[in-house]
Parts: structure tokens; C-alpha cells; sequence
């Protein structure tokens, strides 16, 4: 039998799916799922569920929306699947999409199968055979930052991605829409504090930059390595990638770069270790950012207070998961009270007390 990756939870551990029903519809369109090994799903993650199957012999990846009500637009699987079938023509750090399960009834959301890339993913912490190298963070430091310009270097066009998303607007309908959706989900008592913030990011709304292909949600955790030099062997999360602003992506991944002096909140998060590595400081970061790209950061401070903005929102989101009953895994307990700290912050730099 193949081995299991350490990375993946043991079957009491997994949230179940139907796997009678994916095997029968993947049978029906010409697919063999494997039942030997089982599918896992992977550990980490607090939104998607990725699960370790066997396609025809060959290991793969079944991604599917998070339980409970979505947000309208979120987690789109076909929007993602459509990314990944023509972005890896491009950049050979994007795994390609594989199969599209468009029939929602199948396990009561749309799902899909993407290639499986083996190596390593750094989570909240430097992995123990990295640990103590102070060149591990300036490493991976430009790695990211070379990773996402290479990115926003893409030409949609080329690859069949020129109708994605909707640029011309793109920063007006962030600031508006991630005001309407941290109305829906704040934690009582922060009214004020959103409508303050809300109201500082429509007053300094900047025009949009030219538009570039975006992740939206780049970090470390997304970026699966090569333990050997550390170079990235696929980017994944792309269900929520379109055309925009490359500035709000870049300022997307600062809103993870955290410094060891900052709020407890952003060390609370643990979605990147740029405190403990050695990671370039955040002023660093957009200096190189710049040269790489060669566009104009003047405009910065809006793009980092909205993405930071976001960053909260999101996780206010999946604490009202736990608040609503949604799930009850305790990972979400306190998710809200990070999302408002990551909230309070944003409001800290927009006020220039912080960057």
C-alpha cells in the first residue's frame, strides 16, 4: 500500500464525505477512484477541505468548499478550476487543474480534483531541520516576493485569462464590499471601530493600478517547497484569483508578514513565522517588491490598510462560524476576538501609528 504523507489527519480525524457517490460519479465520467489507500484530508486550513485520493493508480487532490452557508461568491470551485487549467502553461509552480465535479448533488457542492505536488509546507513555525539557519528567512523571504511578481508578471491574455474578474473598479467594489461584510460579521461592540475604518478607506480610495493576474490570498502556507533549496513547487488556494490591482495582492501577503513587536492577534493568527525566521522586515519587503515589479508604491498605505482590513474581516467570518454554531471545531473558538485585533491594527496604520 502507498504511503501516507505526515501531513494528512487519520480517518477519525477527517471530515466525511460520500466517497460511494464520488466514486460512482468520477466512474461515470471515465475515473477510477482508488479505495486503497483511502482518502484523507490534509491537515491545516481553516476555510477549504483538501483531501489525499488515488485517481487511476496516481495520487491527486479533492478540493471542496468549507460545511455550512457561503458567502456569496466564496470558495468558487469552478472559477478556481478554470485558473488552474491554463495558469500552469505559464508558471510550472501552478498545479493543473484535473476535473471539475460541476454536479452539485453529487456531495451537495461543487468539487475538484487537482494534480498532487509533494514537499514542504511552512506553517505557523520554522520546521525543526530549518530552525537556527539565519539564511532560511531571507530565502524564503525571496522566494515569496520573487514568487508573487512573477505572478502579477503573467499576460492573462496568453493564457485565456483576460475576461477573469472585473479590474476596471476593483479597488472601490474591496472597500465597499469588505465594509459590507465586516457589518455582517463583527464581534458587538467594535461597531464604531469598523465604521471609522470604513470611512477612512473611502476617503483615501485610490485610482486602480494596471490590472495583473492575483492570487488574492498569497502567503507562505500556500506555497508548497522544495526542502532541498527551497524553491516553490506549486502555489495553490486560487479559488479566489482574478485581475485587479497587483498592489492589494502584494499588500495581501505584508498583512501575514509578521513582526515580532506586533499585537498579539497577528502572532494569534499563525498563518506565517516571519517573527521567528529572519524574514526581511516589512519595509524591506515592499522596497524589493518594487524593484522586482517596477511599479510605483506611493499609493501603498491605502492597499496595505485595505488588505489588513480584509485579513480581519475573513477572520471574523470564520469565527461567526463558531458563533452560529456552524461547526464546532475548536480551532474557530477564537477566531473572533483575532479578527477583531487584526481589525484594531489596520486602524493603527491607516492612523500611522504602525505599518
Amino acid at each position: 500500500m502507498p504511503q501516507q504523507p505526515a501531513d494528512v489527519r487519520s480517518a477519525d480525524q477527517s471530515v466525511p464525505l460520500d466517497w460511494a457517490a464520488v466514486r460512482a460519479y468520477l466512474a461515470r465520467n471515465g475515473l477510477r477512484l482508488d479505495d486503497d489507500p483511502p482518502p484523507r484530508q490534509f491537515a491545516g486550513g481553516l476555510a477549504n477541505l483538501n483531501y489525499l485520493i488515488h485517481l487511476d493508480g496516481r495520487p491527486a487532490v479533492l478540493r471542496r468548499p468549507p460545511l455550512g452557508e457561503l458567502p456569496a461568491g466564496a470558495y468558487d470551485m469552478a472559477r478556481e478550476f478554470r485558473i488552474l487549467s491554463r495558469l500552469p502553461d505559464a508558471l510550472p509552480f501552478v498545479p493543473r487543474g484535473l476535473f471539475l465535479g460541476a454536479d452539485a448533488s453529487v456531495i451537495g457542492v461543487q468539487f475538484q480534483i487537482i494534480e498532487y505536488r509533494p514537499g514542504l509546507v511552512i506553517r505557523e513555525h520554522i520546521p525543526p531541520e530549518l530552525a537556527g539557519r539565519p539564511e532560511v528567512g531571507a530565502r524564503l523571504s525571496q522566494v515569496l516576493l520573487e514568487t508573487l511578481a512573477a505572478i502579477h508578471a503573467v499576460d492573462a491574455e496568453a493564457v485565456g485569462l483576460e475576461d477573469l474578474g472585473r479590474p476596471a473598479g476593483f479597488l472601490a467594489r474591496g472597500v465597499s464590499g469588505w465594509r459590507r461584510r465586516g457589518l455582517a460579521a463583527l464581534e458587538e461592540g467594535s461597531e464604531a471601530l469598523h465604521a471609522e475604518l470604513g470611512d477612512w478607506l473611502e476617503r483615501h480610495l485610490v485610482p486602480d493600478g494596471a490590472p495583473a493576474l492575483l492570487h488574492n490570498d498569497f502567503k507562505l502556507n500556500n506555497v508548497i517547497l522544495d526542502p532541498r533549496d527551497l524553491s516553490p513547487v506549486a502555489v495553490v488556494d486560487w479559488d479566489q484569483g482574478t485581475r485587479g490591482d497587483p498592489l492589494f495582492d502584494f499588500a495581501t501577503l505584508l498583512s501575514y508578514w509578521v513582526h515580532e513587536d506586533d499585537p498579539p492577534a497577528l502572532h494569534d493568527m499563525a498563518q506565517m513565522p516571519a517573527d521567528e525566521g529572519g524574514f526581511f522586515p516589512r519595509e524591506q519587503a515592499v522596497a524589493d517588491y518594487a524593484a522586482l515589479s517596477r511599479r510605483d508604491m506611493s499609493d501603498f498605505l491605502f492597499h496595505r490598510v485595505l488588505a489588513m482590513y480584509k485579513l480581519g474581516v475573513i477572520f471574523l467570518q470564520l469565527g461567526l462560524r463558531w458563533r452560529s454554531g456552524a461547526t464546532t471545531e475548536p480551532r474557530y473558538a477564537g477566531l473572533t476576538a483575532i479578527g477583531t485585533g487584526i481589525v484594531e491594527f489596520a486602524h493603527e496604520i491607516a492612523r500611522g501609528r504602525a505599518f
